[in-house]
C-alpha cells in the first residue's frame, strides 16, 4: 500500500480498490474511493466542490480509461460526499433513501446561505468552509435509491452496499468489497477527528461500528483521515459511548445542553481534531432522552459549535 503524505493521494489498496485521501485535515476535506472491475468501475463519493472533484477525476483517469465509471455511490447526504455529482452524472448514482432526504434538505444554496450569515454561526462556517467554492454547483441527486442492503456486480467484482443509518446522518452507507477485505465507511468512521452525530440515534451508530468490526475486512477507508484499520472503528465506538454516558449524567442532573458540553472533559479523546463537535453530539443525546425537544437547525448547530470552539 502506498504511504499517505500531507498531499492528496490516490492509495492503491489491492484487488482493484483505491482510496482518494484528502491531504489536508479539517471540515469538508473528505475521502473517496474507486473500485475497478472488468471494463467498468464504481466511484465511492464525490467531493465538496467542483474543483476538488475534477482534480480527483483527472488523477483517476489512468485507471478509469479502461474501466470507466459506470456507478457512483454517495455514502450519505452531507455535501462533501455528493456536491461533485454533476461531473459524473453520466453514471448511475446510488444512495440510501435517508441520504436522498438529506440531500433534498441541504444543498449548495443552503450552504451558501449559512456561510453568508452575519452571526457567530456564519463566522464559524466561513472559517471552516472558506476554502471551498459552492458556486456553479448544480445538484444532481441519485438516480437509484435502495433500502437495507444491495449487492452490485462491478465488472465481476462483488460490492455490498449496507445502509447502517440513521446514525451520523439520516442515511449512512458502508461499501464492502469482500474479495479485497476492504470497506469504505463514509462518515461512520473519522480517523483522527471527533465524529459528529447530526442525526442519531447513538445506538444505531454503535451498532454500525459493531457491524464493521464483524466484517471480514482488514482495510478501512474512513470518510475523513488516512486509510486505517478496525482500531479506528473501536476508537470511534469508544468516543460515542463515552459522550453518551457523560451527557446522560448531566441531562439527568438537569444541566442545560450547552452547559453540559462545556462541562464534559474528553479525557483520552481530547486530542481529536474538531473537538467542538461535542456541542452537536450533546444536543443529539438530549434530544434522544427528551424527544419533545425540537432539533436545532443548521445555524443553531453551527452556533453551538462556535460557542465551544476554543479558537474563536
Amino acid at each position: 500500500m502506498a504511504s499517505v503524505t500531507s498531499q492528496t493521494a490516490c492509495v492503491e489498496l489491492g484487488h482493484g480498490c483505491y482510496a482518494w485521501i484528502a491531504g489536508d485535515a479539517g471540515w469538508g476535506m473528505s475521502n473517496a474511493g474507486l473500485i475497478t472491475g472488468r471494463r467498468e468501475s464504481l466511484l465511492v463519493d464525490t467531493l465538496y466542490d467542483l474543483r476538488l472533484t475534477r482534480t480527483m477525476l483527472d488523477a483517476l483517469a489512468p485507471l478509469t480509461a479502461t474501466a470507466p465509471i459506470s456507478t457512483v455511490v454517495n455514502t450519505h447526504g452531507n455535501g462533501d460526499h455528493w456536491f461533485g455529482n454533476q461531473l459524473v452524472a453520466h453514471a448511475e448514482i446510488i444512495a440510501a433513501r435517508g441520504s436522498v432526504a438529506d440531500m433534498r434538505q441541504v444543498g449548495p444554496a443552503e450552504m451558501r446561505a449559512l456561510t453568508g450569515m452575519d452571526s457567530p454561526a456564519g463566522h464559524f462556517a466561513r472559517r471552516i468552509f472558506g476554502r471551498f467554492d459552492h458556486t456553479g454547483i448544480e445538484p444532481v441527486l441519485p438516480h437509484r435509491v435502495f433500502d437495507g442492503e444491495t449487492v452490485l456486480d462491478i465488472g465481476g467484482t462483488e460490492v455490498r452496499l449496507i445502509d447502517v443509518g440513521p446514525a451520523h446522518s439520516a442515511g449512512d452507507t458502508i461499501v464492502h468489497v469482500p474479495q479485497a477485505r476492504t470497506v469504505y465507511t463514509g462518515d461512520i468512521v473519522f480517523a483522527g477527528a471527533a465524529p459528529v452525530v447530526w442525526h442519531g440515534p447513538f445506538a444505531r451508530w454503535l451498532a454500525a461500528c459493531d457491524l464493521l468490526l464483524g466484517l471480514d475486512a482488514d482495510i478501512v477507508v474512513p470518510g475523513h483521515g488516512p486509510v486505517t484499520t478496525k482500531q479506528a472503528v473501536r476508537e470511534i465506538r469508544d468516543y460515542l459511548e463515552y459522550v453518551h454516558e457523560q451527557a446522560t449524567v448531566r441531562f439527568t442532573a438537569g444541566m442545560p445542553a450547552m452547559d453540559a458540553a462545556r462541562d464534559i472533559r474528553l479525557g483520552r479523546f481530547a486530542d481529536l481534531d474538531e473537538s467542538e463537535r461535542l456541542a452537536v453530539n450533546v444536543h443529539t443525546v438530549y434530544r434522544e432522552l427528551d424527544p419533545s425537544q425540537p432539533p436545532l437547525d443548521g445555524p443553531g448547530l453551527f452556533g453551538c459549535m462556535a460557542e465551544l470552539c476554543p479558537s474563536l
